[in-house]
């Protein structure tokens, strides 16, 4: 129970730490970060997936020109007019499978070893009932679901971090998005939304579909990997080209690109805004 104190008192206190946004009142409580906590974690990220990755590239055997990735095309072929190298035409490229190469090279490799251990070991705290409740509710709910993934997270993700000046605890939207990325990578330009949103879809339904599929060995669980380290390719391949190119992008302004702030704020949009907005919107919970 709440000690007593005079009203004014009272008041006071509930005013420092009550938060109410978007229609929603909560109690900010010592679980929530804080602004300088939330700020930090724009300078960590996914290390264990990069030094996968960076292994992965040496044991890869096949040229240059043919290992580079599609999305590694796409951030070189999205990057500003000014300073850009000269574009190598390369032979037959095939789109390499880094899960299936990962599978492959674990077991003589120390480092993909430890990922590949890290990657397969089921928390003590995960719920299967739960999850398979959580799969269930998605069928059910499909359209309304794939409505607000479309609308809110995905489009509703991307004009955030370019439009909206309101301050929101902990932070400024504009300071959680990742839209600097997918601006940088052309990951939603004309050229390319088509088929990325059809991947998308594909990846929400490979990971929904059952337990199974989730779960370790299985084709959700595979594609989650290939995320994870498609992730690390494109960290990667950005920090490259600013290192080598004046302002092509901020990492002292934005971070490091896909952070552990950008990846919590993703994961926040396409969950609990979901719960929280898009479905009580469609008068649905």
């Amino acid at each position: 129970m709440e000690p007593y104190a005079a009203p004014d008192q009272r008041s006071s206190h509930r005013r420092s730490s009550t938060c109410t946004c978007w229609g929603y009142t909560f109690q900010v409580t010592p679980d929530h970060l804080s602004a300088e906590e939330a700020q930090g974690l724009k300078a960590s990220w996914d290390v264990l997936a990069d030094e996968a990755l960076s292994r992965l590239n040496r044991l890869d055997t096949r040229t240059p020109e043919q290992s580079i990735s599609k999305e590694e095309r796409e951030i070189e072929a999205h990057s500003p007019i000014e300073n850009k190298a000269p574009k190598v035409t390369p032979g037959t490229v095939h789109k390499r499978d880094l899960y299936q190469l990962l599978r492959s090279c674990a077991e003589n490799d120390i480092v993909l070893a430890s990922f590949w251990s890290k990657v397969n070991v089921v928390p003590e705290w995960v719920d299967w009932a739960q999850i398979a409740r959580g799969q269930d509710c998605f069928y059910r709910y499909g359209g309304p679901m794939l409505t607000a993934l479309a609308f809110q997270s995905l489009i509703g993700g991307l004009g955030a971090s370019r439009i909206v000046e309101v301050r929101v605890w902990p932070l400024d939207i504009s300071q959680l998005t990742g839209g600097q990325t997918l601006t940088r990578t052309g990951g939603f330009s004309t050229s390319v939304a088509r088929n990325r949103l059809f991947e998308t879809t594909q990846f929400i339904l490979q990971c929904t579909r059952s337990l199974a599929s989730i779960q370790p060995g299985g084709e959700g669980f595979a594609s989650c990997i290939r995320v994870r380290l498609l992730h690390a390719a494109v960290r990667t391949r950005i920090l490259k080209l600013a290192s080598a190119r004046k302002g092509y992008y901020h990492v002292e302004k934005f971070g490091v690109p896909i952070n552990d702030l950008d990846s919590i704020a993703t994961l926040t949009s396409f969950s609990a805004t979901l719960i929280w907005l898009g479905l009580p919107r469609q008068g649905l919970l």
